[in-house]
């Protein structure tokens, strides 16, 4: 069995402020750690569940966050950003049994997270047919259009909430609950417990295996802080200026969303 595993850390147990998810400022030490924790937990019952061949992507910021050295031995480990527009599950492909998510947030607009955004550009909201994205949706559309289905996550509630909404079978540990500036969450050890057993049961589970439904036509529209950003994102080839500060796009595969957030958003 090969399964992939995407690592953030927004949605890892007791993280709370932006400082500490960024390298050099206060508490980012203790959540590094964190992520790392739950990433190797999450490879430990991957393991345990039969995976050989295990492919872990470090997705926060820098993508250069994991302590490799406290991961198991036979994972792989990719970190940096290589610009692939499938972004937090760079280099993913049909040949994967099973995609699962660890440390993941709710989506930009949301609340359930201090931290709460979608990618890295100057957009406040990403939408497609509709729906607002996290990046947890987006990442599991694009997987899903590979034929992969995404059968774990762990991050805040309302997002695990979500997931479960939009894919009954997956299986999710909720780490923190976020109101307003703060959060209330789980003992750090119980979350990597939890991982643990977590992804081991959803890799043995048929159930979070079914593959969530598909649209054959996307309209993605892209809100932005400033119309100036909106404005130069209208030029990507078939997008075009729906609002002042919004861009609209229409396309019948998900990559081609995928893509064009690569070209549209500032740091994605």
């Amino acid at each position: 069995m090969k399964v992939y595993i995407s690592v953030d850390i927004e949605g890892v147990t007791g993280i709370t402020h932006w400082d500490e998810a960024e390298i050099g400022k206060p508490g980012y030490e203790t959540f590094q750690s964190q992520m790392t924790d739950e990433a190797a937990a999450a490879c430990e019952g991957a393991l345990a569940a039969g995976v050989t061949d295990l492919v872990v992507k470090d997705a926060h910021w820098t993508a250069r966050n994991i302590i490799a050295a406290r991961l198991p031995e036979p994972v792989r480990l990719v970190r940096g950003w290589s610009g692939d527009p499938h972004y937090m599950i760079q280099g993913i492909d049909g040949s994967f049994d099973a995609l699962a998510m660890v440390g993941y947030h709710s989506g930009a607009s949301c609340g359930g997270n201090p931290l709460a955004h979608t990618a890295a550009g100057a957009e406040f909201q990403i939408l497609v047919n509709g729906e607002p994205m996290s990046e947890y949706r987006l990442h599991s559309l694009m997987a899903a259009e590979l034929g992969v289905p995404t059968v774990f996550l762990s991050g805040d509630t309302l997002l695990c909430e979500a997931a479960k909404a939009a894919h009954p079978g997956i299986h999710t540990v909720a780490t923190n609950t976020g109101k307003g500036a703060a959060t209330v969450s789980i003992h750090p050890a119980r979350a990597v417990a939890a991982i643990r057993s977590g992804i081991e049961a959803a890799l043995k589970d048929e159930a979070a295996s079914t593959l969530p439904a598909l649209s054959d036509r996307y309209e993605l529209e892209l809100w932005y802080d400033k119309n100036e950003d909106a404005f130069a994102a209208s030029f990507y080839p078939g997008a075009s200026l729906y609002a002042p500060h919004a861009v609209r796009f229409e396309t019948d595969r998900f990559y081609e969303i995928m893509r064009m957030l690569q070209f549209a958003l500032v740091r994605l």
